[in-house]
């Protein structure tokens, strides 16, 4: 075989990167507002989608909405009313800084090291690792 045989073939072999499905989405806000609180009822959904626990969630939702959180079971009460289009723009704002790698754009990361403020996330798929603020 020549070179330009060999090349058609090992083209041939490899897989298509751009017809690869992403299946991946960020999970929308299931919120009920009662009085001056707002519920946020699938916070185990978020949670177990983003591979985090919900009281990290909780915690950058705190920061975010300068508001206190609660969370009981499967419900995270925010003591404030916030709208559904502001709760989900901050849990796909929390997916992009925490969850879903820079380089390789999958969701596939986890914390690995907290030190001096910083936290490092490490992307199981592509091996790549940056440092973020805690959140």
């Amino acid at each position: 075989m020549d070179y330009e045989q060999l090349l058609d073939r090992a083209f041939e072999q490899l897989p298509n990167l751009a017809e690869e499905k992403v299946d991946f989405k960020i999970p929308q806000a299931d919120s009920l507002i009662q009085g001056n609180k707002t519920l946020l009822r699938n916070i185990s959904q978020i949670a177990d989608t983003a591979r985090r626990g919900k009281d990290e969630i909780a915690k950058y939702l705190t920061k975010e909405l300068a508001a206190p959180v609660t969370v009981e079971g499967n419900t995270l009460t925010i003591l404030t009313k916030v709208p559904a289009s502001t709760l989900n723009e901050k849990i796909h704002r929390y997916f992009e800084l925490y969850i879903i790698c820079k380089e390789c754009h999958k969701p596939d990361t986890h914390v690995q090291v907290v030190d001096r403020g910083y936290t490092t996330i490490v992307c199981e798929a592509c091996g790549a690792k940056y440092t973020v603020k805690n959140s």
